[in-house]
């Protein structure tokens, strides 16, 4: 399969901290929710597939081992099940944004100290 985020996925994705990754992967996924919410199938499908693809990217990277690498596996699986599968966590739209937020604030914290 080729890859949405070619650079990212060439390598460049691993030069990011985990906060860095995760708030990336946010901002897809509540992208994802406000295409949803506005019924709009076409943007949130790809929203939720750049999402996906930067978990994976995420999850392959070899720094997110033990306790970091469930949690990751635990909020891609939660983004699934709300988008395709039965939302058995019961997540909305606003948990899943409560959740990634504070990832990106943390982000443009750093960004702002280097």
């Amino acid at each position: 399969m080729t890859p949405i985020h070619t650079s990212l996925a060439d390598g460049r994705w691993r030069t990011f901290s985990l906060v860095e990754q995760l708030a990336h992967i946010g901002s897809e996924v509540s992208r994802a929710v406000r295409a949803k919410g506005a019924g709009d199938r076409a943007r949130m499908d790809g929203a939720l597939e750049r999402a996906l693809e930067l978990f994976d990217l995420t999850i392959d990277d070899p720094r997110h081992r033990g306790a970091r690498l469930r949690e990751i596996c635990r909020a891609r699986e939660v983004v699934c099940d709300f988008f395709r599968g039965d939302n058995v966590y019961q997540s909305t739209g606003e948990s899943l944004d409560r959740y990634f937020l504070p990832y990106a604030g943390a982000a443009r914290a750093r960004a702002g100290k280097g």
